[in-house]
């Protein structure tokens, strides 16, 4: 694109893009291991089992730890377009046609992100207040998986914007990264 033609986007733009793109990257690796951390509960359930340990807690722990997993390595996956996507008409489009309708698309994204979050903390904040407790017998509290899942979700929210300042940029021809 020519100097004349437009103006290049802000090097705050940048900087921020720049940012959220380190942080999801080192929370996103972080995550990638907790799938280990779920392994070795799931071991221990099943060691349990064979010796007649108590193991309440093991199943509900391992879905607390998958639902970190996912949550917190959301941002990454968005980052590093690993997400499932619809590839009907997509792959015959431009590489600015494509930026221009997922900077649409991300919008979307972005809005139901907010109202995700909104809920998230509303039911992070009931948690708190009022002790909340899972239903199981192992009955942990529940505040503490709401609010990793929050900071996922806030984690998902900033990548999306990133996104979609990225792809402001490349479909006006500009590199953002």
């Amino acid at each position: 694109m020519s100097e004349g033609t437009a103006r290049a986007m802000p090097q705050s733009l940048k900087t921020y893009v720049r940012w959220v793109d380190s942080l999801n990257k080192y929370v996103g690796l972080f995550a990638m291991y907790m799938v280990f951390a779920m392994i070795a509960i799931l071991m221990y359930s099943s060691f349990a089992r064979v010796f007649h340990w108590s193991n309440l807690w093991t199943l509900e722990m391992a879905q607390f730890v998958m639902a970190a997993y996912y949550m917190l390595g959301g941002g990454y996956s968005l980052q590093d377009d690993s997400h499932v996507r619809m590839d009907l008409m997509y792959s015959r489009w431009s590489p600015r046609g494509k930026a221009a309708v997922d900077a649409f698309t991300v919008l979307i994204l972005i809005f139901y992100l907010a109202l995700l979050l909104w809920g998230g903390f509303s039911s992070t904040r009931y948690a708190v207040y009022y002790g909340e407790t899972s239903y199981s017998s192992w009955s942990p509290y529940m505040w503490p998986i709401k609010f990793i899942m929050c900071i996922g979700i806030v984690l998902i929210t900033l990548q999306a914007i990133a996104v979609f300042f990225k792809n402001v940029a490349e479909a006006r021809g500009e590199d953002l990264s």
